[in-house]
């Protein structure tokens, strides 16, 4: 112990004594540490972290598995197979998968997130509560009363932790709400909630439409193989009696942790390598300052085994000096992740889940530290003890008679320097194509054509949740009066509603059309269904093609009428004409569902307003005023409306006037934040900014750090070589000779870098196809540009110490042994 003290003592002298050394050690270290530390942190809380529920691994998700994928969005009728059939599952419950946007009427209007659950929920997911109690299985019947649990913060924000809460009526859509419940503050779901109200489903309906999601906790003892088999057996017996409810889906579960974050994966994943790459890079960099080091002080070490220190002693000193040296690189790098994590996220990740507002979830927990310390001491054992091995080499009592330079120059030092700049070299450019292909691929995503206007519209939206609009007839009352009103806003230039706006999910419906083949149920297809008021397609001045737009006489006691999209035309009517054909949407999912003979009058122009990476959807349209009244409750219950308006000023300029007619139309009921359709096809893309951002600041860190690495190694170089160069110039080497030697080494090195990164790059491309759009994984152009960039950079990196070089007097530069 005493020994171990001393080394310690030792290292941190030795370490104070060359200052400048030990900084630029440090803050390499910490630069690639922190980075990896703060994609970590990331990573941590959304792939690694359990649940924070009771025995989380337990919880699954019901999916719907077809040839294209799964899909978790459930029927009635599932969730009463699941119910009756999968016996390995406890507290089947269901679940909103989107939050509900509510009206909160009570005293000053707001909106709030809620979700609509089966009264088994807050048992399946182990909600604790701080009042009250949860939903009765009588509450959450069809028909029943309306009662409402809080979450703790909304209790605590709104209602100022009022103890005497429950019982007490609250306003939702302008309806009392009893409190039965409030969360407690532990209880916190992703993302965050405000209230939960019972789904009050007949679980007798044969309603088909998939609307919402389904989990429930494996039994104990049982293995998620296992239950899967046998809800597996379950299905296929359903199925030879026709009893199935859905006969294209096979039924399967999954781990709700794994189906929360399953979009995020990919992109952390990515990012967690690239950054890995740049820590590889930072090692290089540290490896080298450590040999360099390492030979400097070889004399010093032979001269203290020769006065009668010990073999061991002295490798007990530098792995000492090493390890302290990345551990303060490591407390560094992990203050400066856990404060970098923040910014990270700042930069709109793209609806990362788990991480909370703002990242709030994400911090430094055990496993971050073990990650930390884990890179932290790999850096001090790996490039401490290799170097440290040298004072067991026969060469330690030569170093007595050597000058350092003769100590540095041997082939088998430049041969180690010249491998940590070729490895540095080719993570560059792997890093760097990365970083390039996904430059490429948001630019094109940025440039595609959405198939509308963009400019000088925006939306905002409002919850129809209440019995008041339980019709279609109120809900279109309701829209052609606050047409009417924003008509006459100063600044508005037309307005429109619709349920599902560019880039908002909508529901795939079945049709049958006269003219073209059915399936067995009589359907012709599925394809993307919206309703909307007049004037949408003016609003975002999208084309008619053919035929004509809805309009005011469109209403409920009309004719039903439809439009379609040009997908849908040339995939089902490609050999004639769609207009004046008729249609009848909704066949087979149930009664509420079936919608009246509708005939085609318009063919829209084909957006893509739903994924700008994806080709036009097959979509039908059809007035708003026309819905069905079964659809309209249950969009309403999960949705709200969305109001969409062309300005002829700076839409935010007129976002006050709007939003206080829409509240007067409705009665009081409160809007949505306003966002333009710009911010809206910007969020649609921003997975893909954060992917390309954060992979771009890594690749030029890397280059960055190549730049200095190759640097550093070619000026000691130089520094070792000193004699040699006065030599060669005292034989009758001219300036430029000695320039043109120094830089075509380090370029050979570099050189064969790039083509061991081009081939690392052209393997490791096939990786990133799934992150692409509009350019190939093995594009041409960023194949060529990367390596001419890094050539580049490498060539005067070597130049300047290769001018300092050529700068030497040979008189003077013999002088140095």
């Amino acid at each position: 112990m005493a020994e171990s003290l001393q080394d310690i003592r030792h290292a941190c002298r030795s370490l104070l004594r060359s200052p400048g050394f030990s900084v630029a050690a440090i803050l390499t270290l910490a630069l690639g540490i922190g980075a990896n530390t703060a994609v970590f942190s990331v990573v941590n809380t959304v792939l690694l972290k359990p649940l924070g529920y009771p025995e989380p691994d337990r919880i699954v998700q019901f999916q719907l598995k077809a040839t294209e994928g799964s899909v978790p969005s459930a029927s009635i009728p599932d969730l009463r197979f699941w119910m009756q059939y999968a016996e390995a599952v406890d507290d089947i419950s269901a679940y909103d998968l989107n939050e509900a946007v509510l009206g909160l009427t009570s005293g000053m209007p707001e909106q709030v997130h809620g979700v609509h659950v089966t009264a088994n929920y807050f048992r399946l997911f182990g909600a604790s509560l701080v009042l009250g109690r949860t939903f009765t299985a009588e509450e959450d019947r069809a028909g029943s009363g309306n009662v409402v649990v809080l979450s703790y913060w909304l209790w605590k924000r709104r209602f100022g932790g009022d103890p005497k809460i429950v019982g007490q009526a609250i306003s939702l859509e302008k309806e009392p709400y009893t409190v039965v419940g409030v969360a407690g503050e532990s209880f916190r779901t992703d993302p965050e909630s405000d209230l939960w109200i019972p789904f009050q489903f007949n679980l007798n309906s044969d309603n088909q439409l998939h609307s919402f999601g389904a989990a429930g906790r494996l039994k104990p003892g049982l293995s998620l193989a296992r239950a899967n088999a046998q809800l597996r057996l379950a299905s296929q017996a359903a199925r030879r009696q026709g009893l199935l409810p859905d006969p294209h889906f096979a039924f399967v579960l999954e781990p709700l942790r794994d189906a929360i974050v399953r979009d995020a994966r990919a992109s952390l994943l990515l990012m967690q390598a690239a950054v890995g790459l740049v820590l590889l890079i930072v090692w290089a960099n540290v490896a080298n300052l450590l040999l360099g080091r390492a030979t400097v002080r070889q004399r010093e070490f032979a001269i203290r085994a020769a006065i009668g220190a010990g073999r061991g002693r002295l490798f007990r000193q530098f792995a000492t000096e090493s390890v302290l040296l990345s551990a303060c690189g490591g407390a560094v790098g992990l203050l400066t992740g856990s404060l970098g994590v923040h910014a990270l996220l700042s930069i709109s990740p793209g609806n990362i889940p788990r991480i909370g507002v703002g990242g709030a979830s994400v911090g430094v927990d055990w496993r971050v530290l073990m990650f930390t310390l884990g890179i932290s001491l790999s850096v001090g054992i790996v490039f401490g003890i290799v170097p440290a091995l040298r004072v067991w080499g026969p060469s330690l009592y030569q170093s007595l008679s050597a000058g350092n330079q003769r100590l540095g120059s041997g082939s088998s030092q430049s041969k180690k320097r010249s491998l940590i700049v070729l490895s540095e070299v080719s993570l560059s450019v792997v890093l760097l194509i990365g970083a390039s292909l996904l430059i490429r691929t948001f630019v094109a995503l940025r440039d595609v054509n959405p198939g509308f206007d963009r400019h000088n519209v925006f939306l905002t939206e409002m919850s129809l949740h209440g019995s008041q609009f339980a019709t279609t007839a109120n809900v279109a009352r309701l829209v052609e009066n606050a047409r009417q009103r924003l008509a006459g806003v100063a600044g508005v230039e037309i307005a429109a509603a619709s349920c599902s706006p560019p880039f908002a999910s909508r529901m795939g419906l079945p049709f049958a059309a006269t003219g073209t083949p059915s399936d067995n149920s009589g359907s012709t297809g599925d394809a993307e269904w919206m309703s909307v008021s007049p004037g949408y397609f003016a609003v975002l001045r999208i084309p008619i093609i053919r035929g004509r737009d809805f309009n005011e006489q469109d209403g409920e006691g009309a004719s039903g009428v439809a439009l379609i999209n040009e997908a849908m035309g040339k995939r089902y009517w490609a050999d004639k004409d769609p207009i004046g054909q008729a249609i009848e949407i909704g066949r087979g999912i149930g009664p509420d569902f079936e919608d009246r003979p509708r005939q085609i009058i318009g063919i829209v122009a084909d957006t893509r307003d739903h994924d700008l990476a994806q080709p036009p959807q097959p979509t039908m349209i059809i007035p708003l005023a026309q819905e069905p009244n079964g659809i309209t409750r249950l969009w309403l219950q999960f949705g709200p409306i969305f109001w969409l308006v062309r300005t002829r000023i700076e839409p935010h300029h007129v976002a006050v006037d709007v939003s206080e007619q829409l509240r007067e139309a409705s009665g009081g009921l409160p809007t949505g934040r306003v966002r333009t359709i710009d911010e809206v096809l910007s969020q649609s893309i921003a997975r893909q900014n954060f992917n390309m951002l954060l992979l771009g600041v890594f690749a030029m860190a890397a280059l960055a750090l190549t730049a200095l690495g190759i640097y550093g190694v070619t000026a000691y170089s130089v520094t070792l070589r000193t004699h040699e160069i006065g030599v060669r110039m005292a034989l009758g080497a001219d300036r430029a000779r000695i320039r043109n030697l120094i830089v075509g080494k380090g370029m050979l090195t570099v050189g064969i870098g790039v083509i061991v990164g081009l081939a690392a790059a052209a393997f490791l491309a096939r990786f990133l196809a799934g992150f692409l759009f509009g350019v190939r994984a093995w594009d041409p152009m960023v194949f060529i540009v990367v390596p001419v960039l890094l050539t580049m950079v490498a060539l005067f990196a070597l130049w300047i110490p290769a001018r300092r070089a050529a700068r030497l007097e040979p008189i003077e530069a013999l002088r140095v042994e």
